[in-house]
């Protein structure tokens, strides 16, 4: 595990720029190795110090973020951070680490870069006492850690899982399931004919899609990106079913 982060500031509002340089300073695992206003000033540097962590505004002149992303190789994780919501689903397909909204607190940064140093070491990604779940003792249905109680959930019942940082949002037609597990425990509970990752942030039941459109699934009434990392295996897999 890597004693500290390397991250860069891609930011041309001076006061965002200073808030952030600060909350940098109080975390004792990132190093700021600069500064600056605009991506194209912040570009060679970039691809010379190959830097942990970026973050990354995204109304700047001359070259947005979002469109200065595809742009970065090798591509160090990325924080976006905005005072504009309308970019996340965007946001979604570029596979940025998280998406803060201006203002944000220090609270809200730290767990943010927290969870990205934590996930760098092995340890942190072996099996969590937290994470375990009981055995499945009836077919159709998983028991899941959720908050202080053990729940039983329908398979047949999941439209589709979010992730949504430390946590699993599992959605149903009638509620939405909070529960402390990573993707992957998850897809070991799951029928994989069934279920299918199509995001970093999302996992879908096949049966539940009712169309897809430019790399977008609709289920219910909601809108699924589908990632380049993922489109492969998963049209594959829905040729397999035909």
């Amino acid at each position: 595990m890597k004693e500290k982060l390397s991250c860069y500031i891609i930011e041309d509002e001076y006061l965002a720029q200073e808030i952030l340089e600060e909350y940098i300073r109080k975390v004792p695992f990132l190093e700021l190795k600069g500064t600056y206003v605009s991506p194209l000033e912040a570009a060679a540097q970039l691809k010379h110090d190959q830097p942990d962590l970026l973050f990354l505004d995204i109304n700047m002149p001359d070259l947005d973020g979002l469109s200065f992303i595809p742009m970065l190789s090798p591509k160090p994780m990325i924080i976006l951070t905005t005072a504009y919501d309308q970019y996340a689903l965007k946001a979604y397909d570029l596979e940025v680490k998280d998406y803060l909204l201006k203002p944000f607190t220090f609270e809200r940064f730290y767990r943010s870069v927290l969870r990205l140093y934590q996930e760098q070491s092995p340890r942190y990604n072996q099996d969590k006492p937290e994470e375990r779940v009981q055995p499945q003792s009836e077919p159709g249905y998983i028991f899941l850690k959720v908050g202080h109680r053990i729940q039983k959930v329908a398979i047949r019942d999941i439209l589709f899982v979010e992730g949504m940082k430390d946590y699993l949002r599992l959605h149903t037609p009638t509620e939405k399931i909070m529960t402390l597990l990573s993707f992957a425990k998850l897809e070991e509970l799951l029928p994989p004919q069934d279920f299918a990752r199509v995001h970093r942030s999302f996992l879908v039941a096949v049966n539940k899609i009712d169309h897809i459109e430019k790399n977008r699934i609709q289920i219910a009434d909601q809108i699924i990106p589908i990632s380049e990392t993922y489109a492969e295996g998963f049209y594959r897999m829905l040729k397999g079913l035909q």
